[in-house]
């Protein structure tokens, strides 16, 4: 039974925990479109905040920090999800890229192209880098979409008895990522590593090298097509 005790504890964890979600907003902001308001991620992170706080189970063992981290997150990303303003052509576009990308690399055993790619689907080079840059700056960066924390770091609280299966998913999941990743050509592995792994941004980065900010957004975004056509398909 839930106690008053344990309903005191978490609304203590809360407040504690309050700041975490302004963080975590601010950090999402840096890779969404200028459209989405830090006041709407943080208002949807409150309410993940306080469902996480009446969830929470210290039990099963994971600190609560760990355990809100997952549910701001992943309320903020559904509310930018409910919110997706990108129409649908944008969306048909960016899967027809990966597609693309995938029957390239298929056929040829090495990384497609830009030209190789524009080609394959019956357009101008400078169409397709614009396919690319819209595909990055309208809609949460793709390689969000590739992250399963959400679900699987949920599940694992909700249901013990399936944490390895969660687990061992997961980590799977990880492993073949991180191998596609340092498969990437060079230089989009470079510009992902700096993007991510340091958080410069767009501007940074193409300071650093010596390239526009429109081209780094292009580089990301075929990037993030080439993981998912290596991911998401069989090969």
């Amino acid at each position: 039974m839930y106690s008053q005790e344990q309903s005191n504890y978490n609304n203590q964890l809360i407040e504690e925990h309050a700041p975490l979600v302004k963080k975590i907003a601010y950090h999402l902001m840096a890779r969404l479109p200028a459209s989405v308001q830090v006041d709407d991620l943080i208002q949807a992170g409150l309410i993940g905040l306080l469902d996480a706080g009446k969830h929470y189970n210290s039990s099963l063992g994971a600190q609560f920090v760990t355990y809100a981290t997952i549910r701001v997150r992943g309320a903020m990303l559904d509310e930018v999800r409910r919110s997706d303003w990108v129409p649908k052509s944008v969306h048909k576009k960016a899967r027809d890229v990966a597609a693309a990308i995938h029957e390239i690399e298929t056929k040829t055993g090495r990384d497609a192209r830009d030209v190789e790619v524009a080609g394959h689907l019956g357009i101008p080079l400078d169409e397709y880098h614009r396919i690319l840059w819209e595909n990055s700056t309208s809609k949460v960066l793709n390689i969000e979409d590739l992250d399963t924390e959400e679900s699987t770091g949920i599940s694992m609280f909700q249901d013990a008895s399936s944490n390895v299966v969660s687990e061992l998913i997961e980590d799977e999941y990880k492993k073949r990522l991180s191998e596609e990743i340092l498969n990437l050509p060079e230089r989009e592995r470079l510009v992902m590593s700096l993007y991510y792994d340091t958080e410069m941004n767009l501007k940074e980065v193409g300071h650093l090298l010596d390239i526009s900010e429109s081209r780094v957004s292009q580089m990301l975004s075929q990037a993030q097509h080439r993981l998912k056509a290596r991911l998401n398909y069989d090969t």
